[in-house]
């Protein structure tokens, strides 16, 4: 089995985070939940109806908290969109397929920031937009740069 870069499965059992969970609040929802159910291909793990208000939670896999100083965001960002362009939150999905994951979020709305970029590290990667202005990169992890 080869292990995943951070993963460390000794330390799974006792480590105090036990999920990570971003919570986004948009402004079309019916249009968020196309835009990342049917663009990423996910289903619901929960959904939540109280009163007026709509939630669902998605399964996007293992997580991690990724913490940037400025001069690291300007340096992922000019390699990505060409600029500093991302607020302080940025969303960053591995995906087995890169321009087929990047196909079906345009078709589901997303706006292509920069087009696909090979990084110094040797991961493929495009910066993209949702609906509602996050920034989300997309990469592929080259298996032979590792």
């Amino acid at each position: 089995m080869r292990r995943q870069r951070g993963y460390n499965p000794v330390m799974s059992n006792i480590h105090p985070i036990l999920e990570l969970r971003a919570a986004f609040t948009v402004k079309d929802f019916e249009r968020s939940v196309k835009f990342y159910c049917d663009g990423l291909g996910i289903e619901p793990t929960a959904i939540w109806n109280n009163g007026d208000g709509h939630a669902l939670v998605l399964d996007m896999g293992r997580a991690t908290l990724e913490l940037f100083d400025e001069a690291q965001a300007e340096t992922i960002d000019s390699l990505e969109a060409g600029k500093r362009i991302s607020g302080q939150i940025r969303f960053a999905l591995q995906v087995p397929d890169l321009h087929a994951a990047m196909e079906k979020l345009l078709a589901h709305g997303a706006t292509l920031v920069h087009a696909p970029v090979m990084t110094p590290w040797g991961d493929y990667n495009v910066r993209l937009q949702d609906p509602d202005g996050m920034q989300i990169t997309l990469f592929q992890v080259n298996e032979n740069s590792r």
